[in-house]
């Protein structure tokens, strides 16, 4: 079997991205093939195509750490096909070839059926509104309530941070969202945000070992100084769900927020979630978690656009969520 790809190959200039026609000897091991519909631009698909970007193991390789699609073909009982599915995490799109490519082959443990979103929904959610689902459920589970306090989410107009508004305010939440985009307001009011503020800290700002508490819990995607602040301005018992370091990996705070005002920090990471929790996860992103303003968060392209569209992300120019549509689009 031929079918059509965009391949990540490193060369003496650096990473290019080309559409190639490839045979199955690029599909890779797994149970389960998949006929993909839709896959996503996420940060992490922009690093495999970074010279340096530090997620790519080997090259060549088929960028798209998320499939979106049917199951063309099934080694196992669990999916047939027809099956209406997604997979995203683990090695996809780093170490095994991803979603940016007509098909994709998969073990069944990393594939998760859908039910009650459709393949362009899920796409749009992918690894970035899973992450922000994992966000909220971890706070839920450190018994944040409505009733606990405004929380705070940072990078607020990005993949993480868009989600994670909306879900938010839907379950009842007062959500301030921090961003650096100037004009993002009414994008983030219509998300759910009842107030919209700027980077943090603040240009000229002191980061102090404690600050005047403010929020109850946040959800940051941004790490670094930032998360330092955010950590200092938390109220007594409550938690930060950090789940991304485009502020930087290092973390300049001290030990006094967590001594002093018992606050959490909750580490995500939605690479590695074990199988039976994401396809659980899954299903409540269909329901009572599903985010109300999907068609708001979504930009659409063709594959053959997915390079532009992951050096905005690169760029920090790009907002919301962008749906590549893989299906009749090579």
């Amino acid at each position: 079997m031929e079918f059509q790809a965009m391949v990540a190959h490193e060369t003496d200039s650096g990473i290019s991205l080309v559409r190639e026609t490839v045979g199955d000897d690029l599909l890779g091991p797994g149970d389960v093939t998949i006929k993909v519909h839709f896959t996503s631009a996420n940060y992490k698909d922009g690093l495999a195509i970074t010279p340096g970007g530090g997620v790519v193991r080997e090259y060549p390789i088929i960028p798209g750490i998320d499939i979106t699609g049917e199951v063309f073909a099934s080694d196992t009982p669990e999916f047939a096909p027809g099956d209406l599915v997604i997979a995203h995490g683990y090695d996809i799109g780093v170490a095994h070839n991803g979603g940016f490519a007509e098909y994709a082959r998969v073990p069944a443990d990393w594939v998760v059926k859908l039910d009650g979103l459709t393949p362009r929904e899920a796409a749009t959610l992918g690894t970035a509104g899973f992450t922000a689902a994992m966000s909220v459920q971890a706070l839920l589970d450190h018994r944040i309530t409505p009733e606990s306090g405004p929380v705070l989410v940072t990078g607020a107009t990005g993949g993480v941070g868009t989600v994670a508004v909306d879900i938010l305010s839907g379950l009842g939440f007062e959500v301030i969202a921090s961003t650096g985009k100037i004009g993002a307001t009414e994008l983030l009011t219509a998300l759910g945000a009842s107030t919209v503020i700027g980077r943090l800290p603040a240009e000229g700002e002191k980061l102090r070992p404690l600050g005047k508490a403010q929020w109850a819990a946040a959800v940051d995607s941004v790490g670094g100084t930032s998360l330092a602040h955010i950590l200092s301005a938390i109220k007594y018992g409550g938690a930060v769900a950090a789940s991304g370091l485009t502020g930087g990996p290092e973390l300049p705070t001290t030990v006094m927020p967590f001594i002093l005002r018992g606050v959490s920090l909750l580490g995500v990471d939605s690479a590695h979630f074990p199988i039976a929790a994401r396809r659980e996860l899954w299903a409540r992103l269909a329901k009572d978690l599903k985010p109300r303003h999907l068609s708001l968060l979504e930009n659409y392209a063709p594959i053959t656009e997915a390079e532009a569209v992951l050096h905005s992300i690169l760029e920090g120019t790009h907002s919301g969520r962008t749906v590549l549509a893989v299906a009749g689009e090579f």
